[in-house]
């Protein structure tokens, strides 16, 4: 690669489909398989979803059950996120996350995917607004720095606030006395 151009372009361009364009119909798990790699800003060695991974975020309460053995646009909403959270943050701190949007009564998984998507586009129009085209090399381990740097502030940030709520929220809901805790 002799420019940034195409990482940049990646970052202005590459993005999930919008909410009308996931299916309409629902799709068996190979399919959703098959279709969930479309739904990343990806590099190819990234792990891709699997089956195991899908039941247990089901177990987990992240994703609701199939419809039988049936994916609707839900259940391809939330992999989508979960897909992409997870590369930052461990999968119970996504479920906390999502636990916690889900307190808000407005917020159903079209608006739930819509908010993530309009996040997601915010953040890489800004990533790809640090990215100088035609920086020389050499200055190309200097931005790299710069993105990780904050990378690892913005994630200790998020995970300090997600200690806050949980705090709040073993607060409101206190373990009976006498009781044993987690």
């Amino acid at each position: 690669m002799d420019s940034l151009q195409p990482l940049k372009h990646m970052l202005q361009t590459e993005r999930p489909v919008h909410w009308e364009e996931l299916p309409d119909i629902d799709l068996y798990r190979d399919q959703v398989l098959n279709y969930m790699p479309r739904q990343q800003v990806t590099r190819p060695c990234e792990t891709p979803l699997t089956g195991a991974m899908i039941n247990n975020y089901i177990k987990m309460g992240l994703v609701p059950r199939a419809n039988g053995k049936r994916y609707t646009k839900e259940h391809l909403a939330y992999l989508t996120a979960i897909c992409a959270l997870k590369q930052v943050l461990s999968v119970s701190d996504v479920d906390f996350l999502f636990k916690q949007a889900a307190l808000d009564p407005q917020l159903d998984a079209k608006t739930f995917y819509e908010t993530y998507w309009s996040l997601l586009d915010a953040s890489l129009h800004q990533t790809a607004g640090q990215i100088v085209e035609d920086s020389p090399e050499d200055q190309w381990a200097a931005i790299a720095l710069r993105l990780a740097v904050s990378s690892y502030t913005q994630k200790l940030a998020c995970e300090h606030l997600l200690d806050l709520l949980r705090q709040r929220e073993e607060a409101k809901n206190p373990p009976p006395k006498g009781g044993k805790t987690k």
